[in-house]
């Protein structure tokens, strides 16, 4: 068996979990009074970008998790990385409220093209920009982690 195949079965198996948790959040939203203000197609895209941002990041921690070793440090490993990720984002205030020196980085990091693709998907405004920004910050974390955590895999086995 290629020792890819124990990796690529291990992220699409986060892929199915992660369908069942945005499938709540987005059953949740609904209830509290979220309204997709475009189509079903936008939203059907947004929940396909968000679930794309997941498999990408899945891969990332596949290859954290490979280069520390133990699951309690690499869950730690991680905390460095996502919190200036999701806190210098545009996910919970306008970068445009941000400081200055932040707010180019703020703009174009993938959390924050992720979260403006979705919802330029699900609530409307310049969509083509966004989504495309997502999809190539998704590739290319898909394709500079996942060879280096079956690498990581293959030394480790």
């Amino acid at each position: 068996m290629a020792r890819s195949a124990v990796l690529t079965g291990r992220t699409f198996a986060d892929l199915t979990r992660n369908v069942l948790v945005v499938a709540l959040m987005a059953a949740v939203g609904v209830l509290v009074g979220f309204r997709v203000q475009t189509n079903a197609l936008g939203f059907l895209a947004g929940i396909l970008v968000v679930l794309m941002f997941a498999y990408a990041f899945s891969w990332i921690f596949a290859t954290v998790g490979l280069w520390i070793g133990d699951p309690e440090s690499a869950q730690a490993a991680t905390f460095p990385v996502l919190a200036p990720l999701v806190f210098a984002s545009s996910v919970f205030v306008p970068v445009s409220s941000m400081p200055s020196w932040l707010q180019g980085f703020a703009t174009y990091q993938p959390v924050s093209v992720t979260a403006n693709a979705v919802r330029a998907l699900m609530l409307g405004g310049p969509t083509l920009s966004w989504v495309l920004q997502s999809v190539a910050w998704c590739a290319g974390i898909v394709l500079i982690c996942a060879p280096l955590a079956v690498r990581l895999y293959r030394r480790a086995s």
